[in-house]
């Protein structure tokens, strides 16, 4: 495995999102998790202190660096929920537009109202990530 930073904990999702603040947050985020269990099928698991995360895939670039990483994921921070889509959102234009109100990084999604977007979309951009994803590299359970 790489020497990446961050790395699957023992932490259970229910016990860190029992703890995130505002309240609010804590809400999104247990809605984040049962949207991202039913898109994916895979039960969820920490990544670091703050992720969560569902599947894995295990990774070589041409450098020769490997790891393994989650294939999909969240984290309900203070300033706005950040939605971790692999390999990023650069082929997403369509889906992205009849989502809601967000802004974009590189392979992280921000949304600030999880009220404000569509739910549906959400769950399309879930799994349509997943099943990019796939094909190139293999994603599995965690």
């Amino acid at each position: 495995m790489s020497d990446q930073k961050t790395q699957p904990t023992d932490v259970t999702p229910e016990a860190f999102l029992s703890g995130v603040q505002p309240p609010r947050r804590q809400a999104q985020g247990q809605e984040l998790l049962e949207l991202f269990g039913q898109v994916t099928g895979w039960p969820a698991r920490m990544w670091g202190p703050s992720i969560v995360g569902y599947g894995v895939y295990d990774y070589t670039y041409k450098s020769g660096r490997t790891g393994t990483w989650m294939a999909t994921g969240f984290s309900p921070r203070k300033a706005a929920l950040s939605v971790y889509i692999m390999p990023g959102y650069q082929n997403y234009g369509a889906i992205l537009d009849r989502l809601g109100p967000h802004k974009m990084g590189k392979s992280c999604l921000y949304i600030t109202r999880l009220d404000a977007v569509d739910k549906g979309v959400l769950a399309e951009l879930i799994g349509t990530g997943i099943d990019d994803l796939a094909k190139i590299w293999p994603v599995r359970a965690q």
